[in-house]
């Protein structure tokens, strides 16, 4: 069975199960600036899990595309990867844990064929201090179903992960963990949660490949147990229940809407399908690999470290030029810039020869077309991307090599201390090592276009190490001195999810409407900025908006809020959003397949605006409470202006 196959019966199951399916997101997060990616699959999904409603439903299902950049010196691993594929499907206060529990463990015996004897979970212990108890509901749906199957499953007090090493399995099938372990929130365990955050405990499904696949010599004696990292078992998939919201005074208390919030890895599936803990095994990888090792003539086994970096970089880059981001040496930019770079330096390892990589990109859009038929629609743009930035490191990775060989040299005789110790990656290293110095690695990173990680990873072959904290300085004076004509840019996106923030950015949707009626249709967003405080925002016009203009502006704000109307969202292709001429959007590269227009009517029956958004919004354009304020216009960057706005 094809990863995209166990993708599709995945899709088909919980459309079946009454379940609307929805497009994946963006890589890069609308409205979010804590974070540069999508990393997980519930993450867009925030917002109806906050209790916003979703234009599709209480029952929503999708395969999210996540890139987690933090994992990229993870990558080599059998089952890191930077970019991934979550499935998932969310109950926005409807079913919860008796229908959650059946359906998954349904999917995974019945469509996917797993081996109900190689499936373990975990579920929450509890913790009295807080008053949350233990998930017997869990632990009791979770019997039934394992009985169902012919197994009588037995329940296990694990506690921590560092006790599981202790006791070990006990013959359980089912294993209580504690919050580290079996609990969810935006902020992590309970006590570290604020006030008015939600959460919830979650129940892990493990799949077992067998005590051959246990690394047990890393952990001497200790025992294996699911939630380890002992090699043997691999989580596949987890329920979040979110049925608590924390209080002032520390306590927890019932949610009214509990929701539900699965995820569940597409590559572990598909490699608990083919029994095998490596990912790169599973088709969606493989077919990758397979053509390094024609282009390399080396096989997989030969330098696995440098098989998976090349094929995960590969993938990875290839699905965020997609989303409209490509290569360069600013915030997400860098990180394709930084995964191809890596890329080119293992294919060299095995010999690949030079110029073939969007032939592997290639590679991955044959594969991932069929669901994601973008891919398939910017071909040519993704292999020239990939194709260029190769060519253009290839330049200077030659030379750069040369100058790091004479800086090497040159340290091997002259040890460099660092306040009179060695440093690497910002920790104190044994004083036996030499440290190649700040300034000879900011030139390599100026000069020569090496990534200070590059720097570190040929450091660490030639028994060196780097002054990383000194890198990091120059890097930030650096990019002070870059930012001298542009420092007005700022990251975009909302602050937080708060009231004050979700009026604001109603507000701005008002606002871009009355700048389009009063300067024209070219005035189009070009960034935006929203807090609790205060609103910027950037748009296309080539000169500065007189102060007349900005009060008919506000005024048209004023007005819409004071009458008010409803704000309906609606669903609909991208293509035909793109070819109605009455919605107004920015960043289309951005948006999925399908996407969500926002109209705000007031209640004389006329429309105040019409956009492309993420959310999230009031439902009301009277719920806004102030008075819409433009405090400053001014210029932004050539042909771009600013706008700062208030409520009061």
């Amino acid at each position: 069975m094809s990863g995209n196959e166990i993708r599709e019966k995945y899709l088909k199951f919980m459309e079946k199960n009454g379940h609307a399916v929805i497009p994946s997101s963006a890589l890069v997060p609308e409205n979010d600036p804590t974070t540069l990616f999508t990393g997980s699959g519930m993450q867009p999904l925030i917002p109806y899990l906050m209790g916003e409603k979703h234009p599709k439903g209480v029952r929503l299902a999708d395969s999210q595309k996540c890139f987690r950049a933090n994992d990229i010196e993870e990558v080599g691993d059998n089952r890191h990867t930077t970019f991934f594929e979550m499935l998932g499907n969310w109950s926005l206060g409807d079913y919860f844990k008796k229908e959650q529990l059946r359906w998954i463990f349904t999917y995974l015996i019945d469509e996917v064929g797993l081996d109900p004897a190689r499936i373990y979970v975990s579920v929450f212990a509890g913790d009295e201090s807080l008053g949350i108890p233990k998930d017997e509901e869990a632990v009791a749906m979770w019997k039934e179903l394992f009985l169902e199957r012919g197994f009588e499953a037995k329940d296990v007090f694990i506690g921590s992960e560092e006790n599981g090493y202790k006791v070990g399995m006990q013959g359980g099938r089912i294993f209580y963990y504690d919050a580290a372990k079996n609990w969810w929130s935006r902020s992590g365990k309970p006590e570290n949660m604020p006030a008015g955050e939600i959460g919830g405990p979650d129940s892990e499904i493990f799949y077992d490949f067998g005590p051959e696949h246990a690394t047990h010599p890393i952990f001497g004696k200790q025992e294996a147990h699911p939630n380890s990292d002992s090699g043997q078992f691999l989580e596949i998939g987890n329920s979040v229940f979110i049925e608590y919201i924390k209080q002032a005074d520390g306590s927890f208390t019932k949610l009214p809407q509990r929701n539900v919030d699965f995820g569940g890895g597409l590559e572990r599936i598909a490699a608990a399908k083919v029994g095998s803990p490596d990912v790169f095994k599973v088709d969606l990888l493989l077919n990758v690999v397979t053509h390094i090792e024609k282009l390399s003539g080396k096989k997989y086994e030969d330098d696995l470290i440098a098989f998976r970096i090349i094929t995960d970089h590969i993938r990875g880059a290839v699905f965020l030029i997609a989303d409209g981001v490509l290569p360069g040496n600013t915030d997400q930019d860098y990180f394709v810039r930084r995964l191809l770079r890596r890329a080119v330096r293992f294919a060299d390892r095995l010999s690949v020869p030079a110029g073939r990589f969007a032939e592997l990109a290639e590679a991955v859009i044959t594969t991932y077309s069929a669901h994601y038929p973008t891919l398939e629609d910017k071909r040519a743009i993704i292999t020239e991307a990939i194709a260029r930035e190769e060519e253009q490191f290839r330049k200077t990775l030659e030379s750069g090599l040369k100058q790091f060989n004479k800086i090497s040299l040159q340290i091997h005789v002259e040890s460099k201390e660092v306040d009179g110790k060695r440093v690497i990656n910002k920790e104190i290293a044994p004083v036996t090592k030499k440290a190649i110095s700040a300034q000879n690695a900011f030139d390599l990173y100026t000069t020569y276009g090496f990534p200070i990680e590059l720097t570190e990873e040929i450091a660490t072959e030639k028994g060196l190490i780097v002054e990383r904290a000194g890198f990091d300085k120059l890097m930030e004076e650096h990019k002070a001195t870059s930012r001298a004509g542009a420092e007005q840019k700022f990251k975009g996106g909302l602050a937080d999810s708060s009231e004050k923030v979700i009026e604001l950015h109603t507000a701005t949707h008002l606002m871009l409407a009355g700048l389009q009626k009063e300067l024209g249709g070219h005035i189009h967003q070009a960034g935006s900025n929203i807090t609790a405080e205060r609103l910027r925002y950037d748009f296309t016009h080539g000169e500065k908006v007189e102060r007349d203009i900005l009060d008919r502006v506000e005024t048209y704000v004023n007005s819409a809020i004071k009458l008010g109307g409803p704000i309906t969202i609606e669903m609909m292709s991208k293509d035909s959003a793109q070819a109605d001429s009455t919605i107004e959007a920015s960043f289309w590269d951005r948006y999925p397949d399908e996407v969500k227009v926002y109209t705000m009517t007031g209640t004389d029956g006329k429309v105040y605006s019409r956009e492309l958004c993420g959310g999230p919004h009031t439902s009301d354009m009277g719920d806004i409470k102030g008075t819409f304020k433009i405090i400053k216009e001014e210029s932004s960057s050539a042909g771009v202006r600013r706008i700062k706005a208030i409520l009061e």
